[in-house]
């Protein structure tokens, strides 16, 4: 038991320092410098070249209207046009491969949040909703894109800019690089703390807004026939109606509050055009300052308030990033659960031998979340071939079985395959010599064949027909068609007991030494119930110990032995 205890807290360890905190999802989702940095100089280059743009046309016409000889404005003309295409090339490079860098790692970070989601399937995300997780998998991890492009590449981009506009007014006339300094700075504080107390709470509001849509529609698309015949299908587009008009509120609310800052900035753009007039009218009166330089000092500042004008929407951008990031965190508990089987160990591929058979000592099983044990004190034994019926009420813990001896669920005490504890075994091995059928089989909107052939893919068509003799799908497989008939979405297109037979074909495809049916008859007419649990009993291998969980009984003949659990405990 010693050793068991510290490998267990040694995978709890393991797994809490793996876990996900929104710092590292944002340091996770900015692609690696070797391929960003190429944006981030393109972007600076075209935003430059805008400014230099407007500098270059201001000091050309205004020195064209002094009639100097066409050769001093041949440079300046040939300036225009390199800037001019400059900034259009720059622009698409920048486009090309930020965009190509930020899918990339989006890509990459959509597939480490499955990664780590995927230990805690099924029972770690019980308590988690559905559009929760829908929306930390796509829409939050799909707002991590602008972290690149909408925030840090506008910020270096811009902030390098206009402090290069500053430089060059400077070289100018210092007193209105002094001015534009100043209006930057005011910019940059007024319309960061305008876009924080307008729009702050609407932009982290729309992330959980979005899931809780998410949720409404989904609760309602996959309870339909049940809310319909409960005449509660009204109240249920209400929700959804309620649901979707907040989100629309945050989401206005968003876009005014931005678009109030785009404004803001553009006054504080013509200001700053006024104060550098203001500042250097006394330079161009004393003729200490000639008219070209006038036009550059007066009109870059319009150029470089264009350029700025993405710092307040990019601080906007980041508090939405920073409230996705935040979600797609909590969609990994910052500690998980202790009740879940540990992945301490690295998968083999091989599945342990069951040898004499799997048994239970003293074990103790919880569900995450539950401060008592769903399971206490079973001593359990079954060996090769042999059929166990497992009864009890709902709630007795007949899951909470099922659960554990596929390690979903972690076990107190001992669980020993061939006298082997599996406590020492990576789980996904275990899984390999104890398969379980669940309650409500899974069944992808694919045909029969691919329903099937995943669980042994080098499976023949002959022998997939064979296994669908074997649990009685034979005639009806011939009546649909063959194996290319689809089932429809999560099995729509056939009914509870015939999913239950293509669960279990799947499984004696894959030929597990112990068989876990959890409920199978559940969904069944009662009249077919017992046919159904003749044929999939007799279907198994005579070598195959199976373990049939059943809050009814089952005809005589089928099972060796009966055990009851009651209130967690077994009593029989």
């Amino acid at each position: 038991m010693t050793t068991t205890n510290s490998t267990v807290a040694a995978g709890r360890t393991h797994r809490s320092r793996s876990t996900a905190t929104s710092g590292a999802v944002l340091r996770g989702a900015m692609p690696p410098a070797r391929r960003f940095w190429w944006a981030l100089a393109a972007g600076f280059a075209s935003e430059a070249s805008a400014v230099a743009l407007l500098a270059v046309s201001a000091w050309l016409i205004v020195r064209a209207s002094e009639q100097p000889p066409v050769l001093y404005l041949s440079f300046a003309v040939v300036g225009v046009r390199f800037f001019a295409i400059s900034r259009a090339v720059f622009r698409y490079l920048e486009r090309l491969t930020g965009h190509d860098a930020a899918l990339r790692q989006l890509a990459s970070t959509r597939a480490d949040l499955v990664r780590r989601l995927v230990p805690l399937a099924p029972d770690g995300l019980t308590r988690t909703r559905r559009g929760s997780v829908l929306g930390a998998l796509v829409d939050d991890v799909d707002e991590l894109q602008n972290l690149p492009l909408r925030v840090v590449q506008p910020l270096a981009s811009s902030a390098l800019v206009a402090l290069g506009a500053v430089v060059l007014v400077a070289f100018v006339w210092w007193p209105a690089a002094l001015t534009l300094l100043a209006c930057l700075i005011a910019a940059a504080v007024i319309a960061t703390l305008w876009g924080w107390l307008s729009g702050a709470r609407a932009e982290r509001s729309i992330a959980p807004l979005r899931a809780r849509l998410a949720d409404a529609v989904l609760d309602h698309l996959t309870g339909l026939e049940v809310l319909e015949a409960f005449g509660a299908e009204e109240r249920s587009r209400e929700r959804i109606a309620r649901a979707d008009a907040d989100l629309r509120r945050a989401v206005v609310r968003r876009s005014g509050a931005q678009a109030a800052t785009t404004a803001l900035v553009s006054l504080l753009a013509g200001a700053a055009s006024i104060a550098a007039v203001l500042v250097a009218a006394p330079g161009l009166a004393s003729g200490s300052l000639d008219a070209p330089g006038f036009a550059v000092a007066v009109l870059v500042p319009m150029a470089v308030f264009e350029v700025f004008a993405a710092m307040p929407m990019a601080a906007s951008a980041w508090r939405q990033v920073r409230a996705s990031a935040e979600r797609i965190a909590d969609a990994v508990p910052t500690e998980p659960p202790v009740q879940l089987a540990p992945e301490t160990v690295p998968p083999t591929g091989e599945a342990p031998a069951l040898g004499d058979g799997l048994r239970l000592r003293d074990a103790s099983v919880r569900w995450p979340g539950a401060e008592t044990p769903a399971l206490r004190d079973v001593d359990l034994t079954i060996r090769p071939g042999e059929r166990m019926l497992v009864m009890g009420s709902s709630g007795a813990g007949k899951s909470t079985l099922a659960h554990a001896l596929v390690r979903f669920l972690e076990v107190d005490g001992a669980y020993d395959l061939d006298r082997r504890s599996v406590h020492g075994l990576a789980p996904d091995d275990v899984r390999l010599t104890v398969g379980l059928c669940e309650q409500h089989p899974m069944l992808f909107d694919e045909d029969i064949r691919q329903n099937l052939i995943f669980a042994r893919d080098t499976a023949t068509d002959a022998e997939l027909q064979a296994a669908l003799d074997r649990v009685g799908l034979g005639t009806w497989l011939r009546e649909r068609g063959g194996l290319d008939a689809r089932v429809g979405e999560r099995g729509a297109l056939v009914s509870g007991g015939q999913a239950q037979r293509l669960a279990l074909a799947r499984a004696l495809l894959r030929g597990f030494p112990v068989l876990v049916l959890d409920e199978p008859t559940a969904g069944v007419d009662p009249e077919a119930s017992d046919l159904l649990l003749t044929d999939l009993l007799r279907a198994v291998r005579d070598d195959q110990a199976v373990i049939l969980i059943s809050h009814v009984a089952v005809p005589d003949g089928l099972v060796d032995r009966v055990v009851r659990i009651d209130d967690g405990r077994l009593v029989g």
